[in-house]
């Protein structure tokens, strides 16, 4: 019984240890010639067709945010009329 403990604890070990490791690819060199290329662009638009949707919809978001906040100070600001 206790070789069968031992084998058991031994095929669970070298599962666990020889099991291939995941490479990851190191990107940062890529990604550092993208972002130091001298093409006219602000840094937070360089990353492409993501970081141009996400900027145009935060720029979109707070106009919208300030258009509304001035309204409800407007409409705040002036009385009611009574009947």
């Amino acid at each position: 019984m206790l070789r069968h403990v031992l084998a058991l604890r031994n095929v669970s070990q070298r599962t666990i240890s020889t099991a291939p490791c995941r490479q990851i690819r190191n990107r940062v060199p890529e990604l550092q010639k993208i972002f130091q290329e001298d093409n006219g662009l602000p840094v937070h638009l360089k990353g492409g067709i993501a970081d141009v949707l996400l900027y145009r919809a935060t720029m979109t978001l707070s106009v919208l945010g300030t258009v509304y906040v001035v309204y409800e100070l407007f409409m705040a600001a002036m009385p009611k009329k009574q009947k």
